[in-house]
């Protein structure tokens, strides 16, 4: 007998009750969101909102202006508008205090280390934006991992 002839009908069934429903349908976190996630949630969307206004002026200058390759601007457009995504999604995440949320927004951060360290090294007015970037990341790496945040997130210690 295989394990799909010994399992219960109703296990075996898929449609509109399935897990994805179950995961919707789950109660929303009791009490207000703490002003950790919250601050979390709005330097991230901000980070998406910053990389998306970078990939349209990409995008424009690609198509507008005199790049050297204009083949390479709009896909590099295009490549940071895709990349605006996961933060943006993370934020929304975090303000709706969805667990899997966390993750996303830390490698947002992770990610926009490297970034800050070219930005340094290409010197100029780059230095503040590196000195800015570094702070939001650092900032937000540090609100994620604190324990009320991972509460209200619904994160615990592993046991």
């Amino acid at each position: 007998m295989s394990s799909k002839q010994s399992a219960p009908k109703n296990a075996r069934k898929s449609g509109p009750a399935g897990p994805r429903q179950q995961a919707a349908g789950a109660p929303a976190p009791a009490g207000p969101r703490p002003a950790r996630l919250t601050a979390a949630a709005v330097l991230t969307g901000l980070e998406g909102v910053a990389l998306a206004a970078a990939g349209v002026y990409l995008l424009v200058m690609g198509l507008l202006g005199k790049p050297d390759s204009p083949q390479q601007a709009e896909t590099g457009g295009l490549t940071v508008l895709a990349l605006a995504v996961l933060p943006l999604v993370a934020a929304r995440g975090l303000w709706l205090r969805r667990r899997w949320s966390r993750g996303p927004a830390m490698i947002t951060q992770i990610m926009a280390l490297p970034v800050a360290w070219t930005l340094y090294v290409a010197g100029g007015a780059m230095i503040a934006a590196a000195v800015a970037l570094v702070v939001v990341a650092l900032g937000t790496l540090v609100l994620l991992v604190n324990p009320t945040a991972t509460e209200a997130l619904g994160i615990g210690p592993r046991e």
